[in-house]
């Protein structure tokens, strides 16, 4: 048995090693490195808490166990007891060894960026709060993490996981776990979210897989309102059809081109929505005492049309004709007489066009 720096070496039963919780999940391609242990040993032994936890050294004690060993020397440290503690070892191990994916890397970053958040506030207490004695409240000065230019939190925690201030990526990484998690989001943005992650760890950008999914709740907004009964007819209809063009232009558009088409449709609807409800409060906006009702853009016009497509095919003539009311019957043909009129209008509008374009 050897000590140094708070480290003791001896040997530890293989079986008596727990690797608890850890952000890697995949050990990657170990059987060189089992090769290596057979051939030349364990060059440097796996590092344990006091209380058998493993703090480094995770794919040697998985190699370890593939063969056989029943013991294996281990240096236990004892300046390492908390979680903050094991996590800044797993950090350091990692950066030596086999390199976290991106998925791994940003469970670690958050755990740290949370107990570093933590450990802080505490350190802020005990310097507040510290006796004339100079002695800090229990744990105060137990572990004293690395110093970074960085002053916020998930910068430092950035930088420790992946050696550069990689914070806005590793967000958008727990961003997306959040939603494919999230029992509250629609089924398609729970899967869109699943699938970019499922994509990250296997090695794609951060950056397209965010915007896809920034898309895809877009479109669920779009899908929301196209299925809203309180909203004017005219609003759902043009939403199904935004939603139906934005889904068309996913075949060949790009990520970032797709979230653009997809925000500007939803502020086109958001914008006849709102001179739907301007319509209903001021009717005669236009000049004083003009009965001229607010114009709605073309895109309104085509989709109320799409969404009327083959009405009549869904309903008996001669059931509608003998129910409704003589006030529902002069409403029909009053929209009926005024599209007539509308459609010959637009007809000769059309056939002016043409000739001009000849």
């Amino acid at each position: 048995m050897s000590t140094s720096d708070h480290r003791v070496e001896l040997e530890r039963a293989v079986e008596a090693i727990v690797v608890g919780n850890r952000h890697r999940k995949d050990y990657g391609d170990i059987a060189p490195l089992v090769e290596s242990i057979r051939r030349n040993g364990l060059l440097q032994p796996i590092t344990i808490t006091l209380d058998g936890y493993l703090i480094c050294g995770a794919r040697r004690l998985a190699a370890i166990r593939q063969l056989g060993w029943k013991t294996v020397n281990v240096w236990v440290r004892s300046g390492i007891s908390d979680r903050l503690g094991q996590l800044l070892a797993e950090q350091d191990d990692n950066l030596l060894h086999k390199p976290l994916n991106q998925i791994e890397a940003a469970a670690l970053y958050r755990e740290l960026k949370t107990l570093l958040g933590e450990d802080a506030a505490h350190r802020q207490e005990a310097t507040r709060f510290r006796s004339t004695a100079g002695t800090p409240p229990d744990g105060g000065d137990k572990l004293t993490p690395p110093q970074y230019p960085h002053g916020k939190t998930r910068s430092q925690a950035a930088i420790m996981v992946t050696g550069r201030d990689a914070h806005t990526s590793l967000e958008r990484i727990g961003r997306l776990e959040a939603l494919a998690a999230d029992d509250a989001q629609p089924d398609r943005v729970r899967e869109r979210a699943a699938e970019e992650v499922e994509r990250i760890r296997a090695g794609a950008k951060v950056y397209p897989s965010h915007l896809r999914v920034n898309t895809e709740l877009t479109l669920a907004e779009l899908d929301q309102l196209a299925a809203d009964e309180t909203q004017p007819t005219p609003v759902r209809a043009q939403a199904r059809h935004e939603a139906d063009a934005v889904r068309e232009a996913e075949q060949h558009a790009r990520a970032a081109e797709l979230e653009k088409l997809a925000q500007q449709a939803l502020a086109r609807v958001k914008a006849a929505k709102a001179a739907g409800r301007t319509a209903q409060k001021h009717p005669t906006l236009t000049p004083a005492g003009s009965s001229e009702p607010v114009a709605f853009p073309v895109t309104v016009f085509t989709a109320t049309w799409d969404d009327l497509a083959g009405w009549w095919l869904h309903y008996d003539p001669q059931v509608i004709g003998s129910t409704l009311t003589d006030t529902q019957w002069a409403a029909f043909e009053e929209t009926l007489a005024g599209t007539v009129a509308f459609a010959a209008a637009a007809r000769a509008a059309r056939d002016t066009a043409a000739v001009h374009s000849a």
